[in-house]
């Protein structure tokens, strides 16, 4: 958070590219969080994630930061025009939670914002900036701008160029400059060459790594709390047992194997209506 507050007071945008399991999205909303309690500023924030995680987004603001009303912007195109009818308004919402597809296909409607914060998550898609969805978020008004990636470097050097050039474009303007910069080509500078783009990135790129957080990470504590059956549970459990069990004993004289498979079976069974009646 605070690497992301000082760039925030700098004016400079920036990729934080931690590893994955170490809560890029949580630390992103504290950001938000930040900017509605110190400064005041309500949004509108959008933020731009996988279809797959939307819900696991919106369930962390409502954990986290119930103090934004945030929007769930998903749906087909009836569901999508009349989301756009009632809250595309200013002051309708704080955040837009939505999916990279949803703001390809619905541009227009959110050029119409100048959006305070755009965060965009598993920002490695757009390590091509011809792609559409690149173009597009190109022309949004946008005050800052954040990008999520757990592999910021994927295939190439110009990818990162890519992602760079989304947020800083005065800076990293040409890429076959940045290209040039970095050639590996030659294994004697490679060395030289990795030190000085870590050189470069430092102000842009936060990552951090499991090994690098650990010493800072309360140790894991397990606590097992024993509980009653529920009047049903103990009443199904006994039910279960004498039925099975008086089979296993009228069956004692069968094979070792096919007693040891009903015995497992009465234990799933059990085991069953443990967790639920």
């Amino acid at each position: 958070l605070d690497w992301m507050v000082s760039m925030n007071e700098k004016n400079l945008n920036g990729i934080l590219a931690d590893e994955m399991g170490l809560g890029k999205t949580l630390q992103s909303i504290s950001l938000l969080a930040w900017l509605k309690q110190t400064k005041g500023f309500s949004g509108p924030f959008l933020v731009l994630a996988p279809k797959s995680t939307l819900a696991n987004w919106q369930r962390e603001f409502k954990h986290w930061a119930p103090c934004f009303d945030v929007m769930l912007f998903h749906g087909d195109k009836d569901q999508r025009q009349a989301l756009i009818d009632e809250r595309f308004v200013p002051g309708g919402f704080d955040v837009i939670v939505t999916s990279y597809e949803m703001v390809v296909r619905e541009a227009g409607a959110f050029r119409k914002f100048a959006w305070r914060y755009l965060i965009v998550d598993e920002a490695h898609r757009m390590k091509n900036e011809e792609s559409k969805l690149s173009q597009i978020l190109r022309t949004f008004d946008t005050h800052s701008r954040l990008l999520i990636t757990g592999t910021p470097l994927q295939n190439n050097l110009h990818e990162l160029w890519a992602l760079l050039n989304f947020l800083l474009p005065d800076v990293f303007t040409n890429s076959e400059d940045f290209d040039s910069w970095f050639d590996l080509k030659d294994k004697q500078v490679e060395q030289e060459v990795i030190t000085q783009l870590h050189r470069v990135l430092k102000p842009f790129l936060l990552r951090r790594i499991k090994v690098d957080v650990e010493s800072s990470i309360p140790p894991k504590t397990e606590l097992i709390v024993y509980t009653q059956l529920a009047p049903m549970q103990r009443e199904q459990y006994k039910n279960i047992l004498k039925r099975d069990m008086d089979a296993l004993y009228q069956s004692s004289g069968t094979a070792l194997t096919a007693n040891k498979s009903r015995l497992m079976n009465l234990v799933m069974q059990l085991r069953k209506c443990c967790n639920h009646p």
